[in-house]
């Protein structure tokens, strides 16, 4: 871990002038370029984005305004030897994760082994007592997992959480990224960069392998809560990338123990179901009595083995950030190999000698919600008043269990293009894993966010984030 008062530059932080290998060539194009003509297109791109209808809504924004992610133009690089260490890193994690999801749903080995604390498992309200004993088509819990790195030197990787349940960003990647070969196609002629317009075609296989089991040629949907989700357009983008129906929980039902679609033409069966509803939305009748998001018998339908759903039921428990404290453990669990990816060291503060050290070093901590997401309910100890610090002291103390503190890092930065030029500001990374009974395949890149306010470390577009192309070069 290197001391917060340095930050690695991944463009310059090089031996010379020329900075890092990755970006040289892209260096002497920035050095040719009209940075106001750059400008002109950046607001190009947004409206290109606006007029395809590339928004997101705020949870509990008022106005309930759909807004635009904000894109960077300069694209971040990641060297051909840096993704492959990261790539198998990401593969033994993920098939930790599937391997912990199997078993706490079924012998719970690492509980009977003393690893982990078997009130972690049963108290979580992650975990799904109706999943245990049954295993989904293909052994396969998480069919798509966003993995989200962040960088703090040459060689220091660290794995900031796991998305197990309904990662989202992809449509993004792949937005971004047509969009750059739209208006700079010299930059891609002058650079081999690895490819992740295929994401959708391989989403589309993945699931159909996974599925294999019990049908052949299924007939794949996407589930979505609606068009008011906050993640509305990637939901669309994927149903019509992979050419299959996008559904509502009311477009379906089930009949004679088989799930139908229902439509203006008639009916027909759905054999896969991905998702993007959270679990206790999915049915009525098994989870939340209220919901209306859901189909009626959907989940007894997917333990008759009738469908498939993606991701299954009950895996949000791998990406609880409780759990991720103990992912050491469990690669070496179930890997039987020490993780390539090192955590983020983590604090649980529903262990007293934690909370203890916790509320003392308040200041210089990060502090998120156990089952928190998008930058929601988290504290960044330095960048916290007074008066915040001991508000969320009284929260702690109020709730220790549902919280987890981590060191402050020093993320790398990328350039970004802002009305003065280039200015650095801190990113993340998240790669998109699709894994089927045939292998986990990670795509070559995936979505880098940055924190386009000046000093920031909250890189969320919930929290005023933008995006990035992401650019692995090939070997």
């Amino acid at each position: 871990m290197i001391a917060a008062d340095h930050m690695f530059d991944e463009m310059l932080d090089g031996p010379d002038a020329r900075g890092r290998e990755p970006y040289r060539s892209l260096l002497s194009w920035l050095e040719d370029q009209d940075f106001t003509k750059l400008r002109k297109q950046s607001a190009q791109a947004e409206d290109l984005f606006r007029r395809i209808g590339i928004t997101f809504n705020v949870y509990g924004d008022e106005d309930g305004e759909e807004r635009i992610i904000p894109f960077d133009l300069i694209p971040r690089i990641i060297a051909a030897d840096e993704w492959r260490r990261l790539e198998r890193g990401i593969i033994q994690r993920v098939a930790a994760i599937n391997a912990f999801l199997s078993d706490i749903y079924h012998q719970q080995e690492i509980v009977r082994a003393g690893v982990i604390p078997a009130s972690l498992i049963h108290e979580n309200k992650a975990f799904m007592p109706q999943m245990c004993g049954f295993t989904p088509p293909g052994n396969v819990y998480t069919h798509v997992v966003g993995v989200d790195i962040v960088r703090t030197g040459p060689d220091s990787f660290f794995v900031l959480e796991d998305n197990a349940r309904v990662p989202s960003g992809v449509s993004y990647m792949i937005e971004n990224r047509a969009t750059m070969l739209q208006m700079f196609p010299e930059l891609f002629a002058s650079h081999r960069i690895q490819g992740v317009g295929d994401y959708p075609k391989q989403l589309f296989k993945s699931l159909a392998e996974s599925a294999h089991t019990f049908i052949d040629n299924p007939n794949i949907a996407v589930l979505t809560p609606g068009i008011f989700n906050s993640a509305y357009y990637e939901h669309s983008f994927l149903a019509d990338e992979m050419g299959v129906d996008l559904l509502q929980g009311s477009d379906l039902e089930v009949r004679d123990g088989r799930v139908i679609i229902r439509t203006t033409a008639g009916t027909a069966p759905v054999d896969v179901i991905y998702r993007r509803v959270d679990d206790e939305f999915l049915d009525p009748l098994s989870f939340n009595p209220d919901s209306v998001l859901g189909t009626p018998g959907l989940f007894d339908a997917y333990r008759s083995g009738a469908v498939m759903l993606a991701n299954a039921p009950g895996a949000g428990i791998a990406d609880d950030k409780a759990i991720y404290a103990y992912m050491p453990e469990i690669i070496e669990f179930y890997m039987g190999e020490k993780p390539l990816l090192e955590n983020i060291p983590t604090w649980r503060c529903s262990e007293p000698d934690n909370l203890a050290y916790v509320l003392e070093h308040l200041a210089d901590l990060v502090v998120k919600e156990v089952h928190g997401s998008g930058g929601y309910g988290m504290l960044v100890g330095p960048a916290a008043s007074k008066r915040e610090l001991a508000a969320f002291s009284r929260k702690l103390q109020a709730n220790p269990s549902n919280y987890v503190a981590q060191p402050t890092l020093a993320l790398s930065t990328v350039p970004v293009l802002t009305k003065a030029g280039l200015a650095s500001r801190h990113v993340d990374l998240r790669p998109f894993v699709l894994v089927s009974p045939n292998g986990i395949r990670v795509t070559p890149g995936g979505l880098t966010r940055v924190a386009l306010k000046k000093g920031s470390l909250v890189v969320n577009s919930s929290q005023g984030g933008g995006t990035k192309d992401t650019w692995v070069l090939e070997a």
